[in-house]
């Protein structure tokens, strides 16, 4: 019988990715509980992880410098000393997350126009019902597609 044997010299394949957003049920808790906190403007953050596995390592909520109920902006000092931090632990910045307080967890057009990377994940948390809801999106081109958030047991 005759067959071929793996090479043990050549490199292991990688285990697929699951897709979607991948946190723990913590990291939900910190992007909710900040957002709550700057009710009734908007909250935001980054998330810094791991880019090829869409894996969040840590949430930075960060100051809106819009000061608004209505849209956000992310202070740029913070945004560049969270991306040097991530950089220097093998991280990188994979997504942003901010709040809606009136409306759905879905892109507003104006999430879209400035939505700055085509590879993050874009996080929406929405606080206008009684329970918070959290998606996440990939926007590229214009065009908003939800991914699933992936939550170990």
């Amino acid at each position: 019988m005759s067959g071929s044997r793996p090479d043990p010299a050549a490199p292991a394949t990688p285990a697929p990715v699951a897709p979607g957003l991948h946190l723990r049920s913590s990291h939900l808790d910190e992007m909710i509980s900040h957002c709550l906190g700057t009710y009734p403007e908007e909250g935001c953050g980054l998330l810094t992880g791991d880019p090829a596995t869409s894996t969040v390592v840590a949430v930075r909520p960060t100051a809106n410098l819009a000061a608004s109920a209505q849209v956000y902006t992310v202070d740029p000092g913070e945004h560049l000393r969270i991306d040097r931090a991530a950089e220097a632990d093998g991280l990188a910045v994979i997504g942003v997350f901010h709040s809606h307080t009136h409306t759905d967890p879905y892109p507003s057009p104006t999430d879209v126009a400035q939505a700055p990377d085509p590879s993050w994940h874009y996080v929406v948390v929405s606080l206008h019902l009684e329970v918070a809801s959290v998606r996440s999106f990939r926007i590229v081109d214009g065009l908003i597609e939800e991914e699933p958030i992936e939550v170990p047991l």
